[in-house]
């Protein structure tokens, strides 16, 4: 918070600066000219730090993005909503959230009167995005979307549609866009650095889970929708293209009771133009973290591919050489930088309907034992 008291200090010292810079010279008197004013005004838009605040103080919340607001340049953690009280306190502590910015889920809407807040990140159970994110948006505010975007292909034409009413940006929270060998990948991918790919493997799951994730309601399914998004989405960025059909496989359970509502494991295999496949598991019972893309001339691969950090990279030539990032800070910092430069955004809410399509499809085909075209 000093650090932004030094900030703010300055700034002020800047905006005095360039007033005297504006005055006529004649008599050492005056007043800056309409375009000087509103050259200023657009430079103090562009320095100022846009407002997030957080809508559920879960482990991501609290253990990834309220940590990474405190190294972002473009905008900071100025308020939380939550509806457990006995957190409040720690958080206005740790992070110096006024009083006037904490929220609940019955008084939510009146953030609209909230000038400090100009975005709203929705980091709620799965099922609770769309309403959320449809609130925020009639606050007049824009919005970050956890992924999935929503449980079913409708509540997410539902946000699109608000977002374009409101006039506001949506985007989901895609975080390995922004992540270098991700980026790598991207490139190898769709540049064709070792010609065209023509076959994927992408695996991810972890060991347990607890909670929400196992109640189909909140969660719209299992290890699919948390952790195989990541799958589908790698394979649509490392090729660039869209799967035109799938089949899928649901494994079987160990826990019956643990996993009564949603599937434990699920293997699925996506077809893609000119013969392209990828083939994916997810999985609560099993560690898996890759991303491999065999090309004509050679092969990339991420190992593991999907972590907050520690992301490694190598290709048939060699190690990528690639720095690790704050992939929440830099992926927040790039949302509140389309906001100001009034550009999209790379990761839309377009781009969040699509996967949530193709993880509706996954679950048709494993359910019918029949292909399903996308």
């Amino acid at each position: 918070m000093e650090r932004r008291k030094f900030v703010s200090q300055l700034s002020l010292m800047g905006i005095g600066g360039m007033a005297f810079a504006g005055l006529s010279s004649i008599g050492g008197c005056g007043s800056p000219s309409n375009q000087q004013a509103e050259e200023h005004t657009d430079e103090q838009q562009a320095e100022r730090k846009l407002g997030i605040a957080l809508v559920g103080l879960g482990g991501y919340a609290g253990g990834q993005l309220a940590p990474a607001l405190q190294e972002t340049d473009h905008c900071y953690l100025a308020g939380i909503v939550t509806g457990t009280p006995s957190k409040i306190d720690k958080w206005r502590r740790d992070y110096d959230i006024p009083e006037g910015n904490v929220y609940n889920y019955e008084n939510f809407d009146t953030i609209a009167d909230n000038p400090d807040i100009d975005i709203v990140y929705v980091v709620l159970p799965n099922a609770m995005h769309t309403e959320y994110t449809i609130r925020a948006l009639q606050a007049g505010k824009h919005v970050i979307c956890e992924k999935p975007m929503a449980v079913t292909v409708e509540d997410c034409d539902r946000m699109i549609a608000a977002a374009k009413e409101a006039g506001k940006l949506l985007s989901i929270g895609y975080r390995l866009h922004f992540e270098p060998h991700n980026i790598e990948m991207m490139r190898f991918g769709q540049e064709k650095r070792m010609g065209a790919i023509k076959h994927i493997i992408a695996d991810n799951g972890m060991g347990s889970t607890e909670g929400w994730r196992l109640d189909k309601a909140l969660a719209g399914g299992g290890p699919l929708m948390d952790v195989g998004i990541y799958c589908v989405q790698a394979a649509r960025y490392t090729l660039g293209t869209e799967p035109v059909a799938v089949t899928a496989k649901e494994g079987p359970k160990t826990d019956p009771e643990m996993f009564k509502e949603v599937e434990e494991s699920l293997t699925w295999e996506m077809e893609f133009p000119d013969g392209v496949t990828a083939v994916c598991k997810s999985s609560y019972s099993e560690n898996m973290n890759l991303l491999r893309a065999e090309a004509e001339h050679g092969w990339a691969k991420l190992e593991p591919a999907f972590p907050y950090s520690g992301i490694q990279g190598e290709t048939s030539d060699g190690e990528m050489d690639c720095e690790g990032v704050n992939q929440q800070a830099i992926q927040m910092d790039d949302f509140a930088k389309a906001i100001k430069e009034n550009r999209p955004t790379p990761v839309p809410g377009e781009m969040g309907r699509q996967d949530v399509k193709i993880l509706q499809a996954i679950y048709q085909a494993m359910e019918s034992g029949e292909r399903v075209v996308v």
